[in-house]
C-alpha cells in the first residue's frame, strides 16, 4: 500500500482516507481531509496558510533540507516482497525516523535559544510591575524607614 501526501497540507494521506481529484490534464492531486480540498477550491496558497507544512517551512519553523528527506523518497519505490530486505528496511526506518526526531529538537532548541533571554527579561518586567503585590505594605513601609536612618546615619558621619 502506498501513503500518497497530501498536495495541499503535506501530511500523509492513507488508502481509503481523503478526496482525489484529478484535472482534465490527468495532474493527480490527493488531499488528505475536506479541510484541504476546500482550500485548494478556494485557490488557496499552502505556502499563506498558516497551518500548512509548507508555510512552516518557508518561515523557517521546520528543517527544510536534511538528509533523512532522502531515505523517505527511496521508501515509496515498489519492490519485489523480500523477507530479509523488509526487516532491514524497517529498522532502518526506525533508525532514520530517531535521527530526524533528534534533529529537529535541535534545531527547535536552536531556534528557540533567542527566546530564553527576552522572556526572562519580560518577566522581570511583570515582576517590577506588579512588586505591591509581592510585598506588602507594611514591609515596604519598615524597608523606607530603614533606609531613612540609613541615609541620616551616613549624613551625621
Amino acid at each position: 500500500m502506498r501513503i500518497n501526501t497530501c498536495y495541499f497540507c503535506s501530511g500523509p494521506c492513507y488508502p481509503g482516507h481523503g478526496v482525489t481529484f484529478v484535472r482534465n490534464d490527468a495532474k493527480v492531486f490527493n488531499f488528505c481531509r475536506s479541510k484541504c480540498h476546500r482550500n485548494f477550491k478556494l485557490k488557496r496558497n499552502p505556502r499563506k496558510v498558516r497551518w500548512t507544512k509548507a508555510f512552516r517551512k518557508s518561515a523557517g519553523k521546520e528543517m527544510a533540507r536534511d538528509t533523512t528527506f532522502d531515505f523517505e523518497r527511496l521508501r515509496h519505490r515498489p519492490l519485489k516482497y523480500d523477507r530479509d530486505l523488509t526487516r532491514t528496511t524497517v529498522r532502518a526506518m526506525e533508525r532514520v525516523q530517531a535521527v530526524k526526531e533528534r534533529r529537529e529538537k535541535v534545531y527547535y532548541e536552536k531556534r528557540m535559544a533567542p527566546n530564553k533571554e527576552r522572556n526572562r527579561l519580560a518577566d522581570l518586567a511583570e515582576v517590577k510591575q506588579g512588586i505591591d503585590l509581592i510585598i506588602s505594605p507594611v514591609v515596604r513601609a519598615a524597608n523606607k524607614a530603614v533606609k531613612k536612618d540609613a541615609e541620616r546615619m551616613r549624613e551625621d558621619a
